[in-house]
């Protein structure tokens, strides 16, 4: 594959030098892409080529789109921006998807057209208000939907076979985001008892891996690539130390790994931890420079964002939501 793309006055600055010579890379400012070192291939090999190393499936876009409109002006001209945030016929997974922030990410993909979102949680029939978000999808006359069955991300297996069986029915696996996750009442550190902290520690982290592998399973089997989004919390946004590793062993199958961090988000979930701790609904809002929790529609933009084609270059990162929190 062709790697980097010179402009053509670098390009000449740099035809003097020999095959075997090494480039300094303070020759490469020009580059429009800045190859990475790669070993055993010296700095020419690298900077000779003349094809981006990747095209958007929309292109031209932006600035090649509106040199290649001066070239011919007869080309029709139409804004692409939403485009590129469209999910159109795509194919998905989202865990705790029954209530909370599950479910309003998983209205916020059908909205953007994807095919249909699966989402699965722990009680056997979906809640009263996932089948009123069921109805709604089914009204948005973009043909989406949303389909639900019971889980628990715990279980290995179980997830893999569903995540198969939804790739055998719908021949596409596109997008997964692991939102299931559980909170217990606060308790001092030095008291945590032992089987609430493995209980914490099965849900939150080894279920978020089990869901990611059975979608990351079914991208790598169709070869489309796709998004993974983990969604974690502000509060582990310097201790969770592994996720790169993640991104970059699925980076070759184009699968991209991102976590999703929300600070202080007004949920079922919260409102019923500050129904037993109601001194920390006014904490927690004072802590925000915006006065106030977030709301479960807030993270809608940045999910359909992940799981899109307009966030291609972004995998191993963190994206923190929390009213700026970590302003402070």
């Amino acid at each position: 594959m062709n790697e980097v793309r010179l402009c053509d006055t670098r390009a000449k600055e740099l035809s003097h030098v020999k095959d075997n010579d090494n480039i300094a890379p303070s020759m490469l400012d020009s580059v429009f892409f800045r190859p990475v070192h790669v070993p055993g291939r010296n700095w020419k090999s690298l900077v000779s080529r003349t094809e981006p190393q990747s095209v958007s499936p929309l292109a031209p876009l932006g600035i090649e789109a509106a040199m290649k409109a001066k070239e011919d002006p007869n080309s029709v001209v139409r804004p692409k921006i939403f485009d590129e945030f469209a999910l159109t016929d795509r194919v998905g997974l989202v865990s705790g998807g029954n209530r909370g922030l599950g479910l309003e990410m998983a209205i916020a993909l059908a909205e953007a057209g994807a095919r249909v979102v699966y989402c699965f949680d722990l009680p056997k029939e979906p809640s009263e208000e996932f089948k009123a978000s069921r109805e709604y999808v089914s009204k948005l006359g973009n043909g989406s939907r949303l389909e639900y069955f019971c889980a628990d991300v715990r279980n290995q297996e179980l997830l893999w076979k569903k995540a198969e069986e939804i790739g055998d029915k719908e021949q596409r696996f596109d997008f997964c985001i692991a939102a299931a996750g559980i909170l217990k009442t606060h308790v001092e550190c030095l008291e945590y008892p032992g089987q609430e902290f493995r209980d914490v520690m099965e849900a939150n982290t080894t279920g978020v891996l089990f869901t990611a592998q059975a979608a990351g399973r079914q991208m790598a089997r169709f070869g489309r690539g796709g998004s993974i989004i983990l969604i974690a919390s502000m509060s582990g946004r310097i201790t969770n130390r592994v996720r790169p590793r993640v991104s970059y062993n699925t980076s070759e199958q184009r699968i991209r790994v991102n976590t999703l961090s929300p600070g202080y988000f007004y949920t079922q979930m919260t409102t019923a931890y500050l129904d037993k701790e109601p001194h920390l609904f006014d904490k927690w809002s004072g802590r925000h420079p915006l006065g106030r929790l977030g709301r479960p529609d807030e993270l809608r933009g940045v999910v359909t964002w992940l799981a899109s084609d307009a966030s291609s270059f972004c995998t191993g990162s963190d994206i923190l939501v929390s009213g700026g929190h970590h302003a402070w």
